[in-house]
């Protein structure tokens, strides 16, 4: 009898949620524990990017708290299940990713399995599961950090990849938590249409799905994670300045470009943008938020070469990076980079037939922003809640 589980999906890169301890973290697990009481949740899947924030050799210990917090909350006492991996062992350059993820099974789901990858088999999932340091040896998740020569230009960073797979009442899928490779300067990100940063995350993208498919037994995949995807700035930015007088501004010594700046031609030559490399200031920044962003979606770009393996809802929230860290401003963005959906869920073709459909045959789920008005830090948490088919005899 086909019957169905509800699912939810959170992704948050939490760094500032370190770099920042107190009010913020308490709004943070606010506004989570009421997306679970909201949906009426009943299997929870929480994947964290940069664990411990940029100081993370002295703020490890403060990421670890947070994660107990939510494994012993009185908000989740019905999930009497709860499974989590964190990657803090940050003394091993070559493999550590600062992932985190954590799995909360509610009391109500009677058959839950997990894929043992060196035994290679289902086992029962019971009580708690934790998991934290190197997850060397760790057989129910697959865990690796991208290749140095994946981008040779630039520091070798905590990018990669976190996979688990489940069987949820006789529904099998896996859940893999990514986070591909950001923008380093916006000046060389508008130096191109895609960017060579765009270049460099479709290739780290390609490997992940390669890896998950190339299995045996692949499984239907939902992927999720700050993908750092990014709106083609050479084509937004000429967009934006259509009208405006640009100006090219290179250091004394050399050819190098420091700046360019966009002046209005008919309001005084007033600022209208202005580009660094760590700078993005737009005057008229509301048209990111107006509608959702939804007049910028065009430029958002990065999804479509793998429409032959993946597929995303639709958008319909402003871009989720990056916001001001001011608890006084939670719905603006800081002017450090050019804002963007780099949060996203996103799911195999596969996918598609395992979520259960309403009666006019549209799926009947929830794609959508934790806090739009609460400080969460400089990532909006993104989360899709839907029915899992399931099999229960």
């Amino acid at each position: 009898m086909e019957s169905y589980t509800d699912i939810l999906l959170v992704t948050a890169n939490v760094g500032s949620l370190f770099d920042n301890v107190g009010e913020m973290q308490k709004e943070w697990l606010r506004e989570f524990y009421t997306a679970v009481q909201t949906y009426k949740s009943r299997f929870v899947a929480l994947h964290f990017q940069e664990v411990g924030g940029k100081e993370y050799m002295a703020n490890m210990e403060h990421a670890e708290n947070f994660i107990r917090s939510m494994e012993s909350s009185e908000e989740m006492r019905d999930f009497d299940r709860v499974c989590t991996y964190v990657d803090s062992h940050f003394k091993a350059q070559d493999s550590f990713t600062a992932l985190g993820s954590m799995y909360f099974i509610h009391k109500s789901v009677k058959s839950i399995f997990q894929y043992d990858f060196n035994a290679q088999e289902f086992k029962a999932v019971a009580g708690q599961n934790k998991f934290v340091g190197s997850l060397e040896g760790v057989t129910t998740v697959q865990k690796e950090k991208f290749p140095k020569n994946f981008w040779p230009d630039f520091k070798w960073s905590r990018k990669g990849y976190m996979r688990t797979r489940w069987l949820i009442d006789n529904q099998g899928l896996d859940l893999v938590n990514v986070h591909l490779f950001h923008d380093a300067s916006n000046l060389i990100a508008c130096n191109s249409s895609p960017s060579v940063y765009s270049g460099n995350r479709k290739k780290a993208l390609r490997y992940v799905i390669n890896r998950i498919s190339d299995s045996d037994s692949p499984l239907p995949f939902f992927l999720f994670g700050d993908f750092n995807f990014r709106l083609d700035t050479l084509s937004l930015v000429q967009h934006l300045s259509i009208s405006a007088d640009v100006q090219t501004v290179k250091k004394d010594s050399s050819n190098e470009v420091e700046r360019i700046i966009c002046e209005e031609k008919d309001n005084d030559h007033k600022v209208l943008l202005q580009i660094e490399t760590k700078l993005f200031a737009y005057l008229h920044q509301a048209v990111f938020r107006e509608d959702n962003g939804r007049a910028l979606l065009k430029y958002d770009k990065e999804m479509e070469a793998f429409k032959d393996v993946i597929s995303e809802e639709e958008i319909v929230f402003p871009p989720s990076y990056p916001y001001s860290e001011d608890y006084s401003e939670p719905t603006q963005y800081m002017n450090t980079r050019c804002p963007a959906w780099c949060d996203r869920i996103l799911f195999s073709l596969t996918a598609q037939d395992i979520i259960h459909k309403r009666q006019d045959g549209e799926p009947d789920l929830t794609y959508n922003t934790l806090g739009p008005n609460v400080c969460m830090g400089d990532h909006k948490p993104v989360f899709l809640c839907f029915p899992l088919k399931t099999n229960t005899p």
